[in-house]
């Protein structure tokens, strides 16, 4: 079975990012939006990233603008805007599709190993969460609306 070091992806700067260096840590993916009701989030984000980081945990973003084109910027602007309005500092990766015949290998494997309801693979909305373990394999997905901060007993558990 594929593990979250299996996969690579692009940084918001452009770079190659192979996710093996996140091996051995409790990480949250989450697919991001600047437009969406739910971009407010990114402040939850931040603040579990400043609350776990130093005890192996991270925060993966993933802009992507297949949700009523809730992310139409580039990736520049998408970084200014997270860096201005949020200070977020955990990593965030090119815009990428989550569904369809031109989702992002990661994503096909997080929907395949980490079902929604009823089985669905379909990422639904913008900020769906992945919660993946230290062995590198998805324990949960969480709906949008799910808070960050609601996610934090979660990864304490994992972090253990």
């Amino acid at each position: 079975m594929a593990s979250l070091s299996d996969f690579s992806a692009s940084s918001l700067e452009g770079e190659q990012v192979q996710l093996c260096q996140y091996a051995g840590n409790v990480v949250l993916i989450v697919n991001t939006a600047s437009k969406c009701g739910f971009t407010p989030q990114y402040k939850g984000l931040q603040e579990l990233y400043r609350d776990y980081s130093g005890k192996g945990f991270t925060v993966l973003g993933f802009p992507c603008n297949q949700f009523l084109a809730q992310e139409p910027a580039d990736e520049a602007e998408i970084s200014r805007f997270c860096a201005s309005t949020y200070k977020v500092t955990f990593p965030m990766f090119a815009k990428i599709e989550v569904n369809g015949p031109h989702a992002h290998p990661l994503y096909n494997w997080l929907k395949t190993a980490a079902p929604g309801i009823a089985g669905t693979t379909a990422v639904k909305w913008n900020f769906t969460k992945f919660l993946i373990d230290r062995q590198g394999k998805p324990v949960v997905r969480y709906a949008p609306t799910m808070a960050p901060s609601n996610i934090a007993p979660t990864i304490e558990r994992l972090l253990r």
